[in-house]
């Protein structure tokens, strides 16, 4: 009996003994800045970033929906939640990030979004990233950037909730909405004239940029050339990936940004590499195309500003959407090299 009773005992208590396994390097931050479609995208893919997640904190209705925060009586706020690693990006470096993606005077709502649930907020996790918050503000004030009273306030964090999934990742399921959004919200004009001098603010772990012209005739074919820079179309079923099965990544010819996926693409019957999404939704500008005698959009990248082709509505879902690409706008990274050249945080999507 004594056996059995101090058998018992000993393994209670190494059932109560706290485990040793080792810390979880990450942490977390979180943001509001009106709309949270626009404050999630910017930091998705900050080298670092392990996710960044839509959601709804700051009040008190347990777990809200889209439609009662939206109404603005549940005194919670669109926030984006933040899991990072700060062995590879600071929460003040994330801070700087932040302060460039709203406008921090405003404090009735964020742009055309009016109302409690639209305002800006930093909810820090700790005393450290409190005095990190206040710190940032500050510098912010005497920079003297703004004419208005900065009035984003800092609150202690409290229960975030995950928004509903239509919200997650809207830059990316729905690129033509969340642009059309942005644009019309006045958020990007606002930015950029603003930081107009600090722009563009990178969002990836590369610093991609236009090399100069000189280079760019050395480095690129005759037919690269005139695609990227003269905004030129090479001929269908003759170009290097409409039929490229491979798995990897499709990155400007031009400045090395990634812009689409082997994931996303698929056979269109048009004699051209199509996609149903871009891989990097920030490396994608779109502009009103009235050549030819139609209207069409056509899609440059953001850093190289290589001409790459046009964006249709007549793709399969997901999106809808058809990317209908010059391959010689595109260099092909097959997943293998992925790490050697540079691209290794992308390995994990073809895992």
């Amino acid at each position: 009996m004594t056996f059995k009773l101090t058998g018992l005992i000993s393994l209670l208590l190494f059932s109560l003994t706290p485990s040793k396994s080792p810390a979880q390097p990450y942490a977390k931050a979180t943001f509001a800045g009106g709309c949270f479609w626009c404050i999630e995208a910017p930091f998705d893919k900050v080298e670092g970033v392990i996710s960044a997640i839509s959601g709804y904190t700051g009040g008190e209705k347990e777990n809200p929906s889209y439609k009662q925060v939206s109404s603005g009586r549940t005194k919670h706020i669109e926030s984006v939640e933040i899991t990072f690693n700060p062995k590879k990006i600071s929460y003040q470096q994330l801070l700087d990030i932040y302060w460039r993606q709203f406008d921090p005077t405003d404090s009735g709502g964020s742009f055309y979004d009016r109302g409690h649930q639209y305002t800006s907020a930093i909810f820090y996790h700790g005393e450290e990233q409190r005095q990190l918050a206040a710190a940032s503000k500050q510098a912010l004030i005497e920079s003297g950037r703004f004419d208005k009273e900065i009035v984003t306030p800092i609150r202690p964090a409290v229960t975030f909730y995950t928004a509903e999934d239509d919200h997650q990742d809207y830059h990316k399921k729905n690129r033509r909405h969340y642009n059309s959004y942005r644009q019309g919200s006045g958020r990007d004009r606002f930015i950029a004239a603003t930081w107009e001098k600090d722009l563009p603010m990178p969002t990836t772990s590369k610093p991609y940029k236009k090399p100069p012209m000189d280079e760019l005739r050395a480095k690129l074919t005759d037919l690269q050339y005139q695609v990227t820079q003269e905004d030129a179309t090479e001929r269908p079923f003759r170009n290097a990936y409409w039929d490229n099965k491979a798995a990897g990544i499709y990155v400007d010819i031009a400045s090395g940004e990634p812009l689409f996926s082997s994931m996303h693409k698929f056979k269109s019957g048009t004699g051209w590499p199509s996609f149903t999404q871009s891989l990097e939704a920030e490396h994608i500008v779109e502009h009103r195309d009235n050549a030819l005698f139609m209207t069409r959009v056509e899609v440059r990248s953001k850093f190289g500003d290589s001409h790459l082709g046009h964006v249709f509505e007549d793709g399969p879902a997901p999106t809808g959407l058809r990317y209908c690409i010059n391959s010689a706008s595109l260099r092909f990274v097959p997943t293998e090299q992925l790490a050697d050249e540079g691209y290794g945080d992308y390995l994990p999507l073809f895992e």
